[in-house]
């Protein structure tokens, strides 16, 4: 073998080692990109999985028998260690639920010889007493803090009273008292520094009392109302916390009084079984918020009302109904949510959301239907009383108000005139429901992409139309860059820009911008028919590829006339303001609209879809677009049916790229748009993005909560589109690659 051979063999063991080398490199990158994908996806999946996972009750996780003679209510502590009973005789007994105690470790008398009970929100936790006396008691028990019971303090549980002067209020007065009246029904609300009490008398009237708190705390009356002999009868009185309406239930029939001038005045009379006697009413209870009414029916049924504004007045109006079986003894509602616990006779359990029309637990927890039950303020434990042993259970429901139906359908909400697709997620009440439906933000970040490629597309598609195959090569070479420099602002600064220096100019000068629209492609046109109306040899004289300078003075003499024009454009087809004429047709404006994200999210769109379908267009080889004009082809004629559909597949991905950038973007739609989560296709308002929102909202929200997990969600929708206009532009590229290739 000759030294020639040797030296050439050793050059081929090195040039395949690097080869392997080089294509393991590449395997490698490959492989971990595609799993870095895979691992994206599954973090996604498992921080969203959560929110559809069944709930759970742990039943007897403690057991204490107690001593009870006819007890109404019960409440328990937030830690699941202590429970408070209440009797119908007037007294209270605190327990511990560790079974180590036979008897109450805190009792306390709250009146004597109690004729009537009523009790309050379970978030404000007040109880009242009626007598036989017309005194009223209200109280508000207090449970020790785990700390102090760790440490064996040995204070006793507080009790927090409000009182007439250091009593009882004096509710009934003594003429009343001699002629036999006694409370028979009652219910109060309290609202900061006012009391209201209201009570149904043996005589059947129903008596209404104020009471106002001085700067020291003391009571003092300040109104009473004797309501009229007609309403007769109550089976039921309840009151919303804040006093301002008052419920009266009469079998099926409703009657609804509120407050004005000092004084309950009857606004509806409603009819809850809807005129079927089949669904006759058998209690109603308020939901947490106090704005619905939950009312069960005898037939198991189960409906929700609330107020809605119709003509400009409030109407109580059935919402939705649950349809239970007719063993349900009765509902325990949530302490902050807007669900519901219904209790069975064969000892079923049931929870349902009301929104979100979520059965969230269904489980045979018992052997029959307790008693009493109560939940935690965290709503975290379950406590039931029956035959005389309180049990807790332990209750795994942390994402009941999150459903298909509320992610994705209209939905009813409290308060509102009808079913909207609706994005809050957040309130500076206590009692806010979370909003969480998808759609607006999803139809944003749609109708933000929509805007920008309208804008975008023909701008950079036919730029690259011409720069590709018109310009001359020495143009070319300073045109592509600069277009191509574009992408390399930072979108930060698109928005910034956007959105505090240009929506004011478009704001100011609204007609003149949509007038630009129009006159600026029709200028181009009339340019281009004056140039083919000009002698030949005129035209001749002018190097090809250099045409497009021509349109760079008109398009900017142009714009300076119609920006000095737009007043009185504006004068002589809108009256003088184009925002009043809006207005007047039922049209909104907002000074960050999807006008201002077309042209600035279209902007940063353009360099993306341009340098894609440039290349593909400059890389049909040249052999194709010769032949054809060797055959008598014009170069129009060339390009339509030649080079077009030969690089349609990269004019087609660039134009996918740009959408999936399009949706995407995140800072030009967050700076450059009022968030505004609403749906609609009115180019003049803004909209909200699902980016703009995860960007906005994540940082802020609570982790675990159904806020955090459905912002994960958001972003693994927006992962998957991406990911499908992506995997859709490839698949086209090469049906449309093997369909002209022969070409």
């Amino acid at each position: 073998m000759t030294a020639a051979e040797i030296s050439l063999k050793k050059r081929d063991k090195k040039r395949w080692l690097k080869d392997r080398l080089m294509r393991f490199a590449v395997t490698l990158g490959g492989v971990s990109v595609l799993a870095a994908l895979v691992l994206i996806f599954i973090y996604l999946a498992m921080v969203i999985l959560p929110i559809f996972a069944d709930s759970s009750l742990e039943t007897d996780q403690k057991v204490q028998p107690v001593i009870v003679q006819d007890p109404i209510t019960m409440t328990i502590d937030e830690y699941g260690q202590h429970a408070l009973v209440i009797d119908r005789d007037g007294s209270v007994d605190y327990w511990t639920l560790d079974n180590t105690q036979s008897t109450p470790y805190f009792s306390a008398s709250i009146i004597e010889d109690s004729v009537a009970f009523a009790r309050s929100a379970p978030s404000d936790n007040w109880f009242a007493f009626a007598n036989r006396q017309g005194q009223v008691q209200l109280f508000q028990p207090k449970f020790l803090k785990p700390l102090a019971v760790r440490k064996g303090q040995a204070d006793s549980p507080r009790i927090n009273y409000l009182q007439l002067n250091g009593k009882p209020f004096e509710f009934l007065d003594d003429i009343a008292l001699s002629s036999g009246l006694s409370v028979e029904k009652l219910t109060f609300a309290t609202d900061n520094s006012l009391l209201t009490l209201v009570a149904q008398l043996s005589n059947n009237r129903i008596l209404i009392k104020w009471y106002q708190a001085s700067l020291t705390g003391e009571y003092s009356e300040v109104n009473s109302q004797w309501l009229s002999k007609e309403f007769g009868l109550q089976d039921q009185l309840l009151m919303t916390p804040n006093g301002h309406t008052l419920y009266l239930r009469n079998a099926s029939d409703l009657t609804i009084l509120t407050t004005g001038a000092n004084e309950f005045s009857v606004r509806e009379v409603i009819d809850l079984s809807l005129g079927d006697e089949l669904h006759s009413v058998k209690s109603i209870d308020l939901l947490s918020g106090a704005y619905s009414l939950l009312v069960s029916h005898f037939d198991g049924r189960v409906s929700q009302w609330f107020d809605v504004l119709s003509n400009e007045q409030r109407n109580l109006t059935h919402i939705r109904d649950f349809k239970l079986p007719s063993e349900v003894q009765f509902l325990l509602p949530d302490t902050y949510r807007k669900g519901f616990y219904s209790f069975y006779q064969n000892g079923t359990i049931q929870s349902h959301y009301t929104t979100s029309e979520k059965l969230s637990l269904f489980e045979k927890a018992y052997k029959k239907s307790p008693q009493l039950a109560a939940m935690s303020a965290n709503e975290l434990h379950l406590a039931t009383l029956s035959d005389g042993v309180i049990s807790l259970a332990l209750v795994d429901n942390p994402y009941p108000e999150i459903s298909f139906s509320s992610l994705w359908q209209k939905v009813w909400y409290e308060s509102y005139p009808e079913p909207q697709y609706v994005w809050q997620s957040t309130s500076a009440n206590d009692d806010f429901e979370g909003k969480f439906s998808l759609v607006p933000l999803t139809f944003g970040t749609l109708k933000a992409a929509l805007f920008a490629m309208m804008f975008a597309v023909p701008i950079a598609v036919l730029g690259a139309i011409y720069t590709a195959y018109f310009m001359t090569p020495k143009m070319r070479r300073v045109v592509k860059p600069s277009i191509e420099l574009m992408e390399a602002l930072p979108t930060v600064i698109i928005g910034f820009v956007a959105g505090l220096w240009f929506a004011p100019i478009v704001e100011t000068h609204l007609t003149a911008i949509v007038s630009l629209l129009l006159v600026l492609p029709l200028s181009t046109l009339v340019v281009g028919l004056i140039w083919y109306c000009l002698p030949h040899d005129w035209v001749s004289r002018f190097p090809n590829g250099w045409h497009a300078l021509i349109l760079v003075p008109v398009l900017i003499v142009t714009t300076v006339i119609v920006l000095n024009l737009g007043g009185k454009i504006e004068s002589l087809l809108f009256a003088g303001d184009i925002k009043l004429f809006l207005n007047h047709h039922g049209i909104d404006f907002d000074q960050r609209n999807a006008l201002v994200i077309g042209f600035a999210m279209g902007f940063a769109v353009i360099p993306t879809i341009f340098t894609i379908a440039e290349d593909a267009i400059f890389s049909v080889p040249k052999h194709l677009s010769d032949g054809s004009l060797a055959l008598g082809a014009t170069p129009w004629q060339t390009l339509i049916y030649v080079v077009l559909l030969t690089a349609s597949p990269g004019i087609f991905s660039a134009i996918m790229m740009g959408l999936g950038r399009a949706v995407g973007e995140t800072m030009i739609v967050l700076m450059a748009t009022g968030n505004t989560p609403i749906m609609d296709w009115n180019i003049l308002e803004g909209m909200r993005t699902l980016s703009a929102t995860i960007a906005v909202e994540l940082p802020e929200s609570e982790v675990g909560s159904p806020h955090f997990r459905l912002l994960f969600l958001a972003a693994l929708l927006l992962f998957v589109f991406t990911f499908a206009v992506n995997s859709i532009a490839e698949w086209v590229r090469q049906r449309l690659r093997d369909k002209y290739r022969a070409l």
